[in-house]
């Protein structure tokens, strides 16, 4: 959500910053509505002061047997109430337009964004391991001997419908283990506090975390009005709502393992094959709640975190920053990380981090009351995948196979495996 004053102040540069994500300007039309809602409302006051002097007046007349002038004064107030009435709702009906309007409008980039139209202008700022070709012919994970018995597309979609996948055996395990290898990591060595979230939430939640009201149609709604959570983004960051916190009570650092569900829409025929887009997935959140002043350092240490997990698991990535028309709505800086996928011969994106400023604040006024006193101020809030679970087991499998069809796994993970660090060929942990 954006400051209307702010855009006040400074038109060209939110203009200048629509044009850098490719939009058009746009402050023209929303100083107009400004303009229009605040002289509706200026003129309700005026009319409001009216009535409030005629009423005064009343009592004056009708002690005074003056009944023409008594007439006179009650009609008045009579007409100045209707008339404030309708000034009022008139200048509600203009700040709701607004509202929605703001709130269909991308965070402004960061300065340090670079330019660019789509993920070919992105910029790799950080590269881990060796991205090292197979001596064999690489498979992708579904094609892999030990995992394909292990998962089944076809009954999946005889339950639910293509873009779902049945785990069983071996392959939920390391699944399960995955997820609580991140956990565990973000706990005991990053500092987080596990949370356990609700993945239904309503609509003001969605709405305070910028997923509605423009991406409606990207999420799952149920017939009572919940919405399946896209990410536990949602709900961790929301857990702030309507607050003012403490100073000192900041940061405020959360992880959640939740079901995610997505609709994919405007993927069709993209990433049909495999696990690597679905409908319903696992994954690991990261949520920071900051001081203004602590958000760009926030960003880089939850990086780190990110980065960490990929580290101990042994899986080679590169690490970029998106630039500004392929960052996501509400975020005013994006680093993604990309594992390497032998089967596939290229990075694919595990995790994405962001700080969204005081974008998501605005929309669900959450705030903090300065130490040193003054007005409370917006938090703000940041986000980042610590692992996807489903992109995570992939990486371990295909990075992890052997020409036999078997998998080497990683050594974090044997605390969570009884020790058994081979994946057969015949899908079995060993």
């Amino acid at each position: 959500m954006h400051d209307i004053r702010a855009i006040r102040e400074n038109p060209a540069a939110f203009d200048a910053a629509l044009a850098r994500r490719g939009d058009a300007p746009m402050s023209s039309s929303l100083l107009e509505m400004d303009a229009a809602r605040r002289a509706k409302i200026t003129a309700a006051e005026t009319a409001q002061a009216e009535q409030n002097k005629a009423s005064k007046s009343v009592g004056a007349a009708k002690a005074s047997g003056d009944e023409a002038e008594f007439e006179r004064l009650r009609a008045l107030v009579a007409e100045k109430k209707a008339e404030v009435a309708a000034m009022q709702a008139e200048a509600k009906e203009l700040d709701t337009q607004l509202t929605d309007a703001l709130a269909r409008i991308a965070n402004a980039p960061a300065e340090d964004v670079p330019d660019g139209g789509d993920e070919d202008d992105n910029v790799e700022i950080n590269r881990w391991g060796e991205a090292v070709e197979l001596p064999f012919a690489a498979k992708e994970h579904y094609e892999i001997a030990g995992v394909a018995a292990s998962m089944d597309f076809d009954v999946a979609a005889k339950i639910s419908g293509a873009r779902f996948v049945m785990l069983k055996g071996a392959v939920a395990r390391i699944h399960r283990a995955l997820a609580q290898f991140m956990i565990d990591t973000h706990v005991d060595e990053n500092g987080l506090t596990e949370m356990n979230s609700p993945v239904l939430v309503r609509d003001e939640a969605m709405y305070g975390t910028d997923k509605l009201p423009k991406f409606g149609e990207d999420s799952y709604q149920t017939t009572n009005g919940w919405w399946l959570v896209p990410t536990s983004e949602v709900p961790l960051t929301y857990t702030v709502a309507g607050d003012v916190l403490e100073e000192s009570a900041l940061p405020i650092r959360m992880t959640a393992h939740t079901l995610c569900f997505r609709s994919e829409a405007g993927s069709a025929g993209r990433d049909t094959a495999g696990m690597l887009r679905q409908h319903q997935f696992e994954k690991v959140e990261m949520v920071s709640i900051v001081h203004p002043d602590e958000s760009d350092a926030e960003q880089k240490r939850m990086l780190r975190c990110a980065e960490g997990i990929l580290e101990k698991l042994g899986i080679p990535y590169r690490t970029v920053v998106l630039c500004t028309g392929d960052m996501g709505f509400g975020a005013r800086r994006t680093y993604d990380i990309e594992a390497w996928i032998p089967g596939q011969k290229t990075y694919r994106e595990i995790s994405s981090v962001s700080t969204t400023g005081d974008f998501q604040a605005r929309r669900m006024n959450a705030r903090f009351k300065p130490a040193g006193g003054g007005k409370p101020e917006y938090v703000h809030t940041l986000n980042g995948s610590g692992l996807a679970v489903g992109r995570c087991l992939i990486a371990v499998l295909e990075n992890g196979q052997q020409e036999d069809g078997s998998v080497t796994l990683p050594a974090a993970l044997a605390p969570y495996l009884g020790g058994k660090l081979t994946l057969t060929a015949e899908g079995i942990l060993a």
